[in-house]
């Protein structure tokens, strides 16, 4: 079994403006907003190294932050802080694209949309890719070969994220070395399930108590039996807990 591993080489934003507080959060109490993620622990479950996520949520001298997170210090992430690193996270898959111009791009979107956290609300897996994508040339200097590929990442991606009637609520992330749209929703983030940690989907079962039953010893057959699931779950949140981004 071989885990995905996913290049995270750190990219930033240019500090043109500072990121504004949400005005489409689902409020302090929402368990969508609560801090709940480390930056390693955020960053194992997206593939990006700690450092990019710290960048993206913190920005630096030079950089402005690409996200307001839900605590600054420590730094911790909510769900809705996951699901935007996420969806950046798929942008970066496709094309070395500058994160201060996909930044640009988010605000033009979150201007048409009339959002000011467009990666979260559900208008951006509808009107928000086609206007991302149909202005990338413009926006972020890709080419029509790069626009194609992009819709097509970020399509299969936010097939990914299930959402409510205006933002996302929940995440089934990659899990796997082949990130398309036919890999199995097999693992699920819910802030309302297992205090928002991955468990298997259609299950409560928590991918961390799996693994931990894993590295004591048993065999996935062994696991797979006792839980009366496919070895291929069992797997795949072994994949969950012990895949490293680069």
């Amino acid at each position: 079994m071989t885990g995905a591993v996913i290049d995270a080489t750190t990219e930033g934003c240019a500090n043109t403006s500072a990121v504004q507080r949400p005005v489409h959060s689902t409020g302090a109490e929402s368990p969508e907003e609560l801090p709940a993620y480390t930056a390693v622990r955020a960053g194992q479950i997206v593939r990006l190294s700690p450092s990019t996520l710290r960048l993206w949520a913190r920005g630096d001298g030079e950089h402005a932050a690409l996200f307001v997170p839900a605590q600054r210090s420590p730094l911790t992430l909510s769900f809705s802080n996951l699901v935007e690193s996420f969806v950046l996270a798929s942008m970066r898959r496709v094309h070395e694209i500058p994160m201060q111009r996909v930044r640009k791009a988010l605000r033009f979107v979150g201007r048409e949309l009339g959002v000011q956290r467009p990666l979260i609300h559900a208008r951006f897996r509808t009107d928000g890719v086609r206007l991302f994508v149909d202005h990338a040339d413009q926006l972020l200097d890709v080419s029509s070969e790069g626009q194609a590929l992009l819709r097509e990442v970020l399509d299969a991606s936010l097939q990914r994220i299930e959402w409510g009637r205006e933002v996302a609520t929940r995440l089934y992330p990659w899990v796997r070395a082949d990130l398309h749209g036919s890999q199995p929703k097999s693992i699920v983030i819910d802030p309302r399930r297992g205090f928002g940690q991955p468990i298997i989907a259609g299950t409560g079962i928590e991918a961390r108590i799996v693994t931990e039953r894993y590295r004591a010893g048993e065999s996935v057959a062994e696991l797979a039996q006792d839980y009366r699931l496919d070895s291929e779950k069992i797997e795949d949140a072994i994949r969950c807990e012990t895949s490293e981004a680069a």
